[in-house]
């Protein structure tokens, strides 16, 4: 099992994901430049959050041309686990894989601050090992996390149980009906505005973070072992 970390110019997230998925969770992973054409060999793909290409145009907006980012749409297409976080999330929009865009914070500061979320979703293979409603502590640190879509949009969330990850208290940035995070309609592709790779150890402040990682593994091994019987 192998899991992809893809790194562009301004990326900043890149290590905190590598150190969840490789030191934490002990799977083996690698970083991706932005300019490669293959990700042949690996069996997820993480989209760190920062400012791809300094966010000029708006965010995400440039790093959905890269070379990179065509063969992560190929392998989405195929079925395959993409998580995408902050950054990674807005990348997700402007390329089409998740619904929905992320725009300025409703009081225009960037937020840096941890949170409470409810896992509104709990049978996606991102957040199996979370029970349903089960509300958990992650970082946020972000200007533009305001998601938006139009009302047909959020009808089709609601209706098909993307909605994956809601704030539970406080919503920092003016997001539609509280959403955090929300998956494709084939459920492989999850997009979100707070920070689970930093929420991986106690020493940093919290753990609440690590069973994303792990039920994301737990998943790989399960289609893994349906495919050698």
């Amino acid at each position: 099992m192998k899991f992809a970390v893809i790194q562009f110019p301004g990326s900043n997230c890149d290590l905190d994901m590598l150190h969840a998925i490789r030191d934490v969770c002990s799977v083996e992973a690698e970083y991706v430049w932005h300019a490669e054409d293959s990700l042949q060999g690996f069996d997820a793909v993480l989209l760190p959050g920062g400012f791809s290409y300094g966010d000029y145009l708006r965010t995400g907006a440039i790093a959905k041309f890269s070379n990179i980012m065509k063969e992560v749409m190929r392998f989405a297409e195929e079925g395959r686990p993409v998580l995408g976080v902050c950054n990674g999330f807005q990348i997700l929009t402007e390329c089409g894989l998740l619904p929905g865009a992320l725009i300025r914070n409703r009081h225009l500061h960037f937020v840096c601050k941890t949170l409470p979320l409810q896992v509104e979703n709990n049978t996606t293979l991102f957040t199996s090992e979370y029970a349903l409603h089960e509300e958990i502590e992650i970082p946020v640190a972000h200007g533009e996390g305001n998601y938006f879509c139009d009302e047909e949009t959020l009808l089709k969330l609601k209706e098909n149980n993307q909605i994956v990850f809601t704030y539970a208290s406080e919503n920092p940035n003016g997001s539609v009906a509280n959403i955090a995070g929300i998956v494709n309609e084939r459920g492989n592709v999850l997009g979100m505005m707070p920070h689970p790779e930093r929420a991986v150890e106690a020493v940093v402040g919290g753990t609440d973070g690590i069973k994303l990682f792990q039920s994301m593994i737990s998943s790989l091994k399960g289609a893994n072992e349906s495919v050698s019987k």
